[in-house]
């Protein structure tokens, strides 16, 4: 199943994508679960496709503005690093455990929003990621049963403001402009990939390809990032973690490459749609 969140009518919601139109589900079960964050807290997703099918009541792609696939996410977690070809092109050495931060809620962008890059920084980078959505939560989670917990993928570009990420050895100013993130365009979900090691990533800027790579190139997979984040925090439906960026981000080319105010940039994971974004300048 393929599912999207949008706004319709000056509402948001959600519903299961079907080719150019998106099927919603009737009004009863988005009265019970108003957007895709409670029917993963409810671990309905079995009954969204059933109610989705059964209701009959369909709207065009092109009549709504998208969401970020799970608006609200309790948290948003970023793997750094976790790419041999980008450790590699950073120079830096290699870590026993995975680096992560944190990313704020504003942050996170639609597909087709405009991403604005701040006025008084020229070091706007792409940064395209898998990410992974979890359905089911829990805590101390072996590596053996760490899909038992995802309820499915999605594209995320962890746009980074390069300047402000290295005020300091913390990532977190860089990272947390708001709406830097774009998320989607689908939620995916896990049994449409049966072997998620086996997807391409490619990030592209007005055509040109910036980043190529395979999931399976993951330096620590995504079993061993649920099991070690899951002994820090519990992990809870809903949240999201981007598993990192691979090699060929803009700042550690010769010379270096950002993106401009007009430049189009897309990621695209195979079976997981392109998610695009315009970038814009804020005032």
């Amino acid at each position: 199943m393929k599912l999207t969140s949008f706004i319709h009518a000056g509402q948001a919601t959600y519903g299961v994508v079907q080719g150019d139109h998106y099927r919603l589900p009737p009004a009863d079960f988005l009265g019970r679960y108003p957007d895709l964050l409670s029917v993963l807290r409810a671990d309905a997703l079995q009954e969204l496709e059933q109610a989705a099918a059964a209701s009959g009541s369909t709207v065009q792609a092109t009549a709504v503005r998208a969401l970020p696939v799970i608006p609200n996410p309790p948290k948003l977690i970023c793997v750094g690093l976790n790419y041999k070809t980008h450790v590699a092109e950073t120079k830096r050495g290699d870590s026993e455990y995975p680096s992560l931060f944190i990313r704020f809620n504003d942050t996170l962008a639609a597909h087709e929003d405009l991403v604005l890059r701040p006025a008084f920084s020229e070091r706007f980078d792409w940064e395209g990621e898998l990410a992974f959505v979890i359905g089911k939560g829990g805590r101390h989670i072996p590596k053996a049963q760490a899909f038992e917990h995802i309820a499915g993928y999605a594209c995320l570009n962890d746009i980074s403001v390069r300047d402000w990420q290295r005020h300091t050895h913390q990532f977190t100013p860089g990272k947390n402009f708001p709406g830097t993130a774009p998320f989607g365009p689908y939620l995916v979900t896990r049994d449409e990939v049966p072997d998620v090691t086996k997807l391409t990533l490619e990030t592209r800027v007005n055509g040109n390809v910036m980043q190529h790579a395979s999931i399976d190139d993951l330096i620590f997979n995504i079993p061993v990032l649920v099991e070690y984040i899951s002994r820090f925090t519990p992990l809870s439906p809903g949240d999201v973690i981007a598993t990192g960026t691979p090699g060929g981000v803009g700042d550690r080319r010769e010379p270096p490459l950002y993106m401009k105010e007009g430049d189009v940039v897309e990621v695209e994971i195979t079976g997981l749609g392109i998610l695009r974004n315009r970038i814009g300048t804020a005032a």
